[in-house]
């Protein structure tokens, strides 16, 4: 492939990207105009949980584009009802509402603990949430969030969001009132550092909201879908939430997302929630397909076995560098640096030769990871030599 220089003054500016354009992906690597290639271990925040260009997506997408693309929110069709049934049936839940992304979801699942409250709580609206927490990017999944900074960011917030300290069930029952209907939480914190809860806390938390009659919200947004190495995270807790939300993932690079409930809090009426594209066939059969092949004999299995490779293969750059440690789930998990090299050690990876690494530093004094979940052992020993070399380099 040649050199190009495309013109990117049409796209508006929302963070800095560097120079380059990606055009084709396959497997965990992906390769830029100039054809240089890259081992991707971010998929694009834990989106791709099966890589580039997947076989049984590409699939569903050929065969479900030459029936039916969307024939309007107003209908069922058949991979709605699908997807729906299969999501339920290895779940806690009862009923599916679709979305097209995570905050999209995050915020309908806001939405009906709001009109649970409405119905059974004399009208209780506050949703504990937590510092450091990260549901998205609308203005409520925003003042849900605990980022830093983000109670000023466009002022003013959407009320009725207290914050909680992670794996501080104290700190939660500070924040309990009359008006409280829910606590979310994702039972890992990506954003805030890939921060795992506690099973004695999840357990906690869970029989608390039950005494008192609170509703239990997990955003399983970036943690579920295989990503910790069960189906969903919440079953390694050993509990059954409220409600769930998933993105990224479910979709496997699709904007697919859905809002699950059992029985007794779906209690949404006609005009509470919808959505344009909201179930569309299209998407809907990618998931299935995202599903069926998480829930194929031994995948998750190995999920596990190789999120305990790169869990051993961080830690040996931590015994080696004297970093920090490495912490996380499965195959999320974060290399805590003891020093704010992060945003240098993504530049240095991506700019190597003659492949480039893709990582990413939610905080300065931390890396992430977060490759496809089918990544071979190669891949990730491949990204630990990549990494090592660099940080011989900088440390």
């Amino acid at each position: 492939m040649t050199n190009k220089t495309l013109n990117t003054d049409a796209i508006m500016f929302i963070t800095p990207r560097p120079e380059l354009v990606m055009v084709q992906g396959e497997g965990s690597w992906l390769t830029d105009q100039n054809g240089k290639r890259y081992l991707d271990f971010m998929q694009g925040w834990a989106v791709n949980c099966l890589g580039h260009a997947n076989a049984g997506m590409i699939a569903a997408l050929n065969t479900q584009a030459k029936l039916l693309i969307s024939p309007s929110p107003a209908f069922y069709n058949e991979p709605m009802l699908r997807l729906a049934n299969l999501l339920t049936a290895n779940s806690c839940f009862d009923k599916v509402f679709f979305a097209n992304s995570g905050a999209e979801a995050n915020e309908g699942a806001i939405k009906l603990a709001r009109k649970w409250g409405q119905v059974n709580k004399a009208g209780a609206f506050e949703i504990i949430t937590f510092d450091h927490g990260f549901h998205g990017r609308t203005l409520a999944t925003m003042s849900a969030s605990g980022k830093p900074g983000w109670d000023s960011m466009f002022a003013p917030q959407v009320a009725g969001f207290p914050k909680a300290n992670l794996n501080d069930l104290s700190s939660v029952i500070a924040c309990i009132t009359d008006n409280t209907v829910a606590v979310m939480v994702e039972p890992v914190q990506g954003e805030g550092g890939v921060i795992p809860c506690t099973p004695e806390f999840m357990q906690n938390l869970r029989q608390l909201t039950q005494e008192r009659n609170i509703l239990l919200i997990v955003d399983e947004v970036q943690s579920g879908s295989g990503r910790t190495g069960s189906l969903f995270a919440y079953e390694q807790f050993g509990i059954k939430p409220d409600i769930m939300t998933l993105g990224k993932g479910i979709g496997g690079g699709v904007p697919l997302a859905a809002l699950l409930a059992t029985d007794a809090v779906a209690c949404f009426v006609a005009g509470n929630q919808g959505g344009t594209y909201n179930g569309n066939p299209l998407m809907a059969a990618v998931g299935i397909s995202v599903v069926e092949q998480l829930l194929a004999p031994q995948f998750l299995a190995q999920v596990q076995a190789k999120g305990e490779l790169l869990r051993n293969e961080l830690r040996q750059l931590v015994a080696e560098f004297h970093l920090e440690g490495e912490r996380g789930m499965g195959m999320l998990r974060a290399l805590m640096l003891g020093r704010e090299i992060g945003p240098k050690l993504v530049e240095m990876a991506r700019e190597q030769n003659p492949v480039g690494l893709l990582i990413n530093s939610p905080q300065p004094d931390l890396l992430r990871f977060m490759p496809a979940l089918n990544t071979s052992d190669d891949d990730i020993r491949l990204m630990a030599s990549m990494l090592r070399g660099l940080l011989k380099q900088l440390v």
